[in-house]
């Protein structure tokens, strides 16, 4: 869905939202998702629910892919 102008994957609630801009391309997986990957993002611009993976620099997927599984699960944790 499009949330805060930008699309959004959703499953019961806002899991993550993505955007690109002139030099990096973001996601916001919520100010828990930083702490939790910290080790990982170490060189990448974070701040409190965003991420930023700058064009230059090859796209680390399957760090994106194991924060959005790790959204879903929370996601289903709230939920039970």
């Amino acid at each position: 869905k499009i949330s805060y102008q930008m699309p959004t994957f959703w499953q019961g609630e806002n899991l993550i939202h993505f955007a690109a801009f002139k030099n990096h391309i973001s996601i916001f997986p919520g100010g828990e998702a930083s702490a939790f990957f910290a080790d990982r993002l170490t060189g990448y611009r974070t701040s409190k629910g965003t991420i930023q993976f700058p064009l230059g620099k090859p796209i680390d997927f399957e760090l994106i892919a194991d924060i959005t599984r790790w959204r879903v699960a929370q996601a289903k944790e709230k939920r039970k």
